[in-house]
């Protein structure tokens, strides 16, 4: 198993603001605004999707990891820290996904 995680990448992506938009895709997407790294990220949602209907399991592998990747730009746009999203699904550990749910449609 990799010893790559999701908070490498949250790095990744916060180094490369500094950088020049002519060298970095990062940058240029964040340049872009919010929306666009939404719409980005909703293209290559629906990317493996298609590869993982397709059974294809290296492009499903592919697609995935431009699907974080971009929830990466996509949480740094909307000023979203990883470890917020972390903590809310640590929260929703403590009980089942149908519990959560419905928990969460009274809200």
């Amino acid at each position: 198993m990799s010893g790559f995680s999701l908070e490498d990448l949250e790095l990744i992506v916060a180094s490369r603001v500094a950088a020049d938009s002519g060298q970095s895709y990062t940058r240029q997407l964040l340049d872009k605004g919010v929306e666009h790294c939404a719409k980005k990220f909703g293209e290559e949602a629906f990317e493996v999707a298609l590869a993982a209907v397709a059974d294809d399991p290296k492009a499903t592998a592919g697609e995935a990891a431009d699907v974080l990747y971009h929830l990466m730009v996509l949480l740094r746009a909307a000023s979203v820290p990883l470890a917020e999203v972390m903590a809310v699904l640590e929260g929703r550990t403590g009980q089942s996904g149908l519990a959560e749910k419905a928990a969460r449609a009274k809200d």
